[in-house]
Order: C-alpha cells, then sequence, then structure tokens
C-alpha cells in the first residue's frame, strides 16, 4: 500500500523520533507521539500498543528508516517510514 493511503487510514498512528528542540523549532505533525530514536529501544512495550498502521518520521528520514527496521526486527507489522515531517504534513493536508 502507499504511504499517502497509509497514512489517511483511520486507526493509523504517528511516531516522530525526533528531538524535542527539532519538533519545537521546526514544526509538527498534528496528534503525533514524540519518542526520540534513542528512547525506541526503552519504550518498545508501550509502541507494540499502539494503533495500526504505525508511520514513523523525522526530520528527512533517516532516522525513521532505522527505527521501522528496528521495529520490524522486534516482530512489529505495519511499520512504514513517513520520510521527514514536512512530507507527512503535506500528504496530510492534500485532499
Amino acid at each position: 500500500m502507499e504511504i499517502d493511503k497509509i497514512i489517511k487510514e483511520p486507526t493509523v498512528t504517528f511516531l516522530d523520533v525526533r528531538e524535542k528542540e527539532e519538533l519545537i523549532n521546526e514544526g509538527e505533525v498534528k496528534g503525533a507521539i514524540l519518542i526520540p530514536m534513542r528512547e525506541v529501544p526503552e519504550r518498545l512495550d508501550e509502541i507494540k500498543l499502539f494503533s495500526k498502521p504505525l508511520v514513523v518520521f523525522c526530520r528527512s528520514g533517516n532516522r525513521s528508516e532505522n527505527v521501522v527496521n528496528f521495529l520490524k526486527d522486534q516482530g512489529l507489522t505495519e511499520v512504514y517510514n513517513g520520510g521527514g515531517f514536512n512530507e507527512v504534513n503535506v500528504l496530510l493536508n492534500d485532499h
């Protein structure tokens, strides 16, 4: 399934893996859950409870790709790299 369709699923969860300062300085995706990349391993049990599909994003897509691969290695399914937060916002606001 294409990311532009995935992010419009009614049960989608957005996971922002940027640092809090980046969120404050650069902007947010409305409704996204902020868990900086370095905290993902210790918060894995919490992440496993998020509704699916799970779309992970950061500033450019590099950290989110690493997190997606890590989560898949931990057995999670329906996990997708949304890329950078600007791309996610554009897709969300594209009617």
